[in-house]
């Protein structure tokens, strides 16, 4: 066909703008249409079925097209439903002169599609197909409107249909012609959403044989290399792209594959290549910027935050993250001027919310923190029970506030907030009693988080968070056995038994059957895919070794967690710790706390050990300062409160030693069963009962010499 109405490839795009400004225009064209109907019968009869249809029917058809054609337009620049129904009508009426032209059909059906008529869209299409089944653009019409359907679908089931429609649709296409690139690439998705993965692999490396320049076909691979674990095989398709063709977005996927195997300095080199080929795309810079802070490089990563803030002036995330690079600097002021900055540009916003109560509370100005989150549930409480984001809200701020209590030892304020949690409804249930037994845990209050446990189990009986919790409260009640018990029946043999084999792992470690405990780790270490993975097997080795007493066993177990990711801040504090308490290398174990508080600054566990190697060092100011840092972040722990009556012994104040060996012996007898140390508590009792009886010696009278 040709003339005025066209099909996609030729049509004549009327501007709507012009259109609707000058009404003559329109009559023109209108009766241009209409003296051309005969001319285009007489030129060109591309259906045999067209004989059939009058010059003047031709003409009034070609009347019908055009008006529809201009409304279309119209829609799309107005987006007012009516200007869809008009071009509807004059396409209907088309249709119904030249029922046997394509064109018409599909031009139907693309203002349906266009007006979110999906189903009277896919009506059409599919009439166009039954009447030829080679109609090429109909099946490209018809495998878009499925496509688009799966962003309004919310039923599972039919969002499955929809998506074997569109690959059935797909498929056809490339039979009729297999060079369509784009159809190629949307069946690779499709099939991959349908968790056809291996179908997807072979039709993206299909396509990059013939062409291996095809960048989305390497975006996708790319991509499922990386969702099947497997960067490697990411990083070697994406380097040799990148040598060829330089492509920013290609560069952030390939640091992004360095992320997953934790080689950050090579991940940042890509993603600098990204910033240097586009350097006002804010997204390459952002990756840039998160993986100098994952570096510890919070310098670095200051300017270029610092950088987004220039190109992004209304965002409030960079000033978030600026705020976290000065927290950890210590720079509470800056920190708090940031929070400022975002608070005005995303009022109400949650995660602005719990960067300022983060920073009131690395300041130790628990107060603050507590009445920044209390007034954010108020506000959020006000609001309508209606609006939709009300009980998500309020579920975000009750789980920070009552975490952040937690963190305070207020146990019975972190309950009731949790419990306020549960009252929300069904979605925020299960969270908040799994919040509910970790406290009872942290309080050392084992016949509560049992008896949470069990009703929580009740109700769902089969949910493996539960059941993991469960275990791991038998095992810290000293039954292991029960422990073994609960944990086995989930194995699946599948990856995610690494978590089930490290529980176990842990559980057998703290009973002392370290034969068992080396079992589940060798389990685990088998089935341990990516980074994450490994850093915890290598970390329950270390720890298991040295329960044992196998220094070096246990040294090498930690060198390789952090040969794996060097920030690792539990396997700098365990290796480091361990040292100091055996009195050897006493410099490079202070090296590792360091870097441990440089990740986690306020964690009383690394405050203490950074404690502990000042007292082997002999330096008791430095010692006692961080083990009473370490205490006012945990009162409770009775490694702590033995620590400190160690530093104030060694100073010469053995009566106030006593009172924190007294104070740890009281702690011990509070310890869960699988943490209490027999040995430690007779140590301790026999210092203070050595103290006892050097200060009955002061006190007694001298005995009188008779002579």
């Amino acid at each position: 066909m040709s003339g005025c109405f066209e099909h996609e490839r030729t049509r004549v795009i009327i501007d709507s703008s012009e259109a609707s400004m000058k009404p003559r225009f329109l009559t023109l064209v209108v009766l241009i249409c209409g003296a051309l109907g005969s001319v285009v019968l007489a030129q060109d009869q591309p259906r045999a079925a067209q004989g059939a249809v009058s010059p003047d029917q031709r003409a009034q058809a070609y009347y019908n097209v055009t008006m529809g054609h201009l409304y279309e337009q119209e829609f799309a620049s107005s987006g007012h439903a009516e200007d869809a129904a008009r071009a509807i009508d004059f396409y209907k009426k088309a249709y119904a002169i030249d029922p046997s032209s394509p064109e018409i059909g599909e031009d139907l059906a693309e203002v349906y599609f266009l007006a979110h008529r999906s189903r009277e869209a896919v009506n059409e299409a599919e009439e166009l197909i039954r009447r030829d089944p080679n109609d090429i653009s109909a099946r490209r019409l018809l495998a878009r409107i499925y496509i688009r359907f799966l962003g309004d679908l919310n039923n599972s089931s039919e969002q499955q249909q929809t998506i074997t429609a569109a690959i059935g649709q797909l498929r056809e296409i490339l039979r009729l012609d297999s060079t369509d690139g784009e159809s190629t690439l949307w069946l690779a998705r499709l099939l991959r959403l349908d968790n056809q993965d291996d179908q997807a692999e072979q039709v993206l490396r299909g396509v990059l044989v013939r062409d291996p320049q095809n960048k989305g076909a390497v975006e996708q691979l790319s991509q499922l290399f990386l969702d099947h674990s497997n960067p490697q095989q990411a990083i070697s398709l994406l380097e040799s792209f990148v040598q060829r063709a330089p492509n920013a977005e290609l560069y952030d996927r390939l640091g992004d594959a360095y992320q997953q195997i934790q080689q950050r300095g090579k991940s940042e080199q890509a993603y600098r290549q990204a910033v240097a080929l586009e350097p006002d795309q804010a997204e390459h810079r952002r990756h840039l910027a998160q993986s100098l802070y994952e570096q510890a490089r919070y310098t670095d990563a200051l300017t270029e935050y610092q950088r987004l803030v220039d190109l992004e002036p209304d965002s409030a995330n960079n000033h978030l993250r600026i705020s976290e690079i000065y927290r950890r600097l210590r720079q509470f002021d800056k920190a708090e001027e940031e929070i400022l900055l975002a608070k005005r540009l995303a009022p109400g916003n949650l995660e602005v919310v719990y960067n300022e109560a983060a920073v009131y509370e690395a300041e130790e100005h628990y107060d603050e923190a507590v009445r920044v989150l209390s007034t954010a549930v108020a506000a959020v409480k006000a609001e309508s029970e209606f609006a939709p984001a009300r009980r998500r809200s309020l579920g975000i701020l009750y789980q920070l506030l009552g975490q952040l209590y937690r963190d305070e030892q207020n146990y019975s304020a972190a309950i009731n907030t949790f419990e306020e949690m549960v009252r929300l409804g069904p979605e925020e249930d299960l969270r908040a009693r799994m919040l509910i037994i970790d406290t009872y845990r942290a309080n050392r209050d084992l016949p509560r988080a049992f008896d949470e446990t069990s009703k929580a189990l009740s109700e769902h009986p089969r949910d493996r968070r539960l059941l993991i919790s469960q275990a791991i409260l038998f095992g810290e009640n000293k039954q292991p056995d029960l422990a073994a018990q609960t944990l086995q029946p989930l194995l699946q043999n599948a990856p995610s038994d690494v978590e089930i084999y490290s529980n176990l792992a842990q559980v057998y470690t703290e009973s002392r059957r370290f034969g068992d405990a080396e079992k589940a780790v060798r389990s685990a270490e088998k089935l341990a895919q990516n980074p994450t993975d490994k850093e915890t097997v290598g970390f329950l080795l270390g720890g298991m070794y040295e329960r044992q007493k196998k220094y070096e066993q246990a040294e090498q177990a930690f060198k390789g967690v952090l040969a794996i990711n060097p920030q690792n801040a539990s396997a700098l504090n365990y290796f480091g710790y361990m040292l100091a308490d055996r009195g050897v290398r006493l410099d490079e174990a202070a090296d590792m706390l360091r870097r441990a508080l440089d990740v986690d600054p306020s964690n009383a566990a690394y405050l203490d050990s950074m404690g502990w190697i000042f007292y082997k060092q002999n330096k008791l100011p430095q010692a006692e300062s961080y083990i009473r840092k370490a205490i006012d972040r945990d009162s409770h722990d009775p490694t702590m409160l033995s620590h400190l009556g160690d530093v104030l012994a060694k100073s010469g104040r053995t009566e106030q030693a006593a009172v924190e060996w007294e104070k740890s012996v009281a702690e011990w007898h509070r310890v869960v069963p699988a943490e209490f140390e027999e040995d430690k508590v007779a140590e301790l009792e026999q210092k203070i009962s050595s103290v006892r009886r050097h200060l009955a010696q002061q006190k007694s009278p001298a005995v009188e010499n008779p002579h």
